[in-house]
């Protein structure tokens, strides 16, 4: 693999008599032409792909981990901005029962369908959702002190996340943009594994010969100053990076558009999708008596009674409280404890017995159900808390500072000499696969089709390059042939 390096040194002219000698001697006697070194191996290919993939992917990853940051410590933020509706002032003595607080949520917000309460504990408020048709998936959520009664304000909410958190949220997923945004999210997660897989090849090929742990894992202080001290940061701190990069891909694509759909369409074929209760209410129940009129909406006053019930079945900690629109419908009680150890714990209770009619456990979701939790609370930062909030943080700015040294890098590999045509750095050769065995090509072929029908936002993009690639190789060749015609 041929590269440009404007660090080589200056290579000084042979002086005297020795140097015209030299000179005589190159005038009469015909150079041989330098061999050709062609690149070979899985390596070149890997180092054109890396190179295309830091350079076209690398904004969406950049914009990925500005976004990711800012949201990292959205649960700080929203206790600065919103601490008058979030905490109380003063804790301890008994506590206004629940329906209590849900008629002074009531009164606070006369209007919209109760759909779901929170309560509160320690310095937390409870929060009380009213849904209207004009807020789409997003409510009104009133906060109540749960010590005295008092309603203490109102915040438009989406799943319970505040407006500041809603809008940091949408911007780390879809730049505000909606649907049509969520292609750069999708695209960034869909190549961030690759680029950290590919890294960790380059770089370990790379210390072929001398991999101690010191020059594996810290970058290299012999290194001349430019392009290569450059890709020992890039490569080291990438190395560091690589373990939490990959799984922020991972976890990010569960829940993306395209990938994401095909991730759930594999749950549901392992049968390992999130389990949920059973919610309609058998014949034989008393509350079932309702079935006949399911126009009349569940009784708010009965919230007391069906938290109890949950209480009494196990499911402790915070809980949201979902109330069903009619009385056919159970109510639902569902753990909501991000923290390790994971709560999730939900049962179903018929408002009009107080009785569990049904229970799902956190430790009986299947295996894949159970990590796909897990990942979704460590990439939102939630799983351990301040240390998961500050490990994100790292990941976010490390990220950044290896897109800046990779841009670097190729601003420093451009060519410094005026009769160079490339302005920039130029990738590594083209042709490597070539010198792949036919069975390894074919192997590749079908590998690299699977994932990109997989991961669609890895599949598009990486025909995208290898058509503008082939057709610029094709011009080159057609070039070079038509200016050997003319020389001869």
């Amino acid at each position: 693999m041929t590269t440009v390096d404007s660090e080589e040194p200056a290579r000084p002219e042979p002086a005297g008599a020795g140097g015209e000698a030299t000179a005589t001697l190159t005038a009469v006697t015909p150079t041989a032409p330098a061999p050709v070194r062609r690149p070979e191996g899985l390596g070149p290919l890997l180092a054109r792909l890396h190179f295309y993939a830091g350079i076209l992917v690398a904004p969406f990853l950049l914009v990925a981990a500005v976004t990711g940051l800012l949201y990292t410590f959205t649960p700080q933020l929203d206790s600065l901005v919103y601490g008058k509706e979030l905490h109380v002032s003063r804790t301890g003595g008994g506590t206004v029962p629940l329906s209590g607080q849900v008629a002074a949520a009531r009164a606070e917000h006369p209007a919209g369908t109760l759909t779901a309460v929170r309560p509160g504990s320690g310095d937390h408020t409870t929060q009380v959702d009213f849904a209207l048709p004009e807020l789409g998936e997003k409510t009104h959520t009133v906060y109540v002190d749960p010590y005295t009664g008092r309603a203490k304000g109102q915040l438009t909410t989406w799943y319970a996340e505040t407006p500041l958190t809603t809008w940091l949220d949408a911007l780390h997923r879809n730049l505000n943009l909606g649907a049509v945004g969520r292609h750069y999210s999708e695209t960034a997660a869909s190549w961030l594994w690759v680029l950290a897989l590919g890294g960790l090849f380059l770089w370990w090929r790379r210390r072929h010969g001398k991999r101690t742990a010191r020059r594996l894992l810290l970058p290299d202080r012999t290194a001349r100053k430019g392009v290569r001290r450059t890709r020992s940061r890039h490569a080291a701190v990438g190395l560091w990076l690589s373990i939490g990069l990959l799984g922020l891909s991972a976890t990010g694509l569960t829940w993306s558009r395209y990938a994401g759909a095909n991730f759930g369409e594999a749950l549901d074929a392992l049968h390992s999708h999130t389990p949920s209760v059973a919610t309609t209410l058998s014949t034989g129940t008393e509350g079932s008596g309702a079935a006949k009129n399911t126009a009349r909406s569940a009784d708010p006053a009965a919230v007391d009674g069906v938290l109890e019930a949950a209480r009494g079945a196990g499911v402790d900690g915070p809980v949201e409280i979902a109330v069903p629109a009619d009385k056919a419908t159970a109510w639902t009680v569902t753990q909501t404890r991000n923290l390790w150890p994971v709560g999730r714990d939900s049962v179903a209770v018929d408002a009009a017995t107080d009785r569990v009619t049904d229970r799902v456990a956190f430790a009986d979701w299947p295996v894949m159900a159970k990590l796909t939790r897990w990942g979704i609370n460590a990439h939102m930062g939630t799983l351990f808390g301040l240390v998961n909030q500050i490990l994100l943080a790292l990941l976010a700015l490390g990220l950044i500072c290896v897109i800046v040294w990779g841009y670097r890098m190729w601003w420093q590999r451009r060519p410094t000499r005026s009769d160079r045509r490339t302005s920039l750095g130029a990738p590594p050769a083209r042709g490597a696969w070539r010198s792949l065995p036919s069975w390894a090509v074919a192997l590749g072929i079908v590998v690299v089709a699977t994932v990109g029908w997989v991961i669609p936002l890895f599949g598009i993009p990486l025909a995208g390059f290898l058509a503008v690639d082939l057709a610029i190789g094709a011009l080159r060749s057609r070039r070079t042939a038509e200016s050997t015609t003319i020389a001869h």
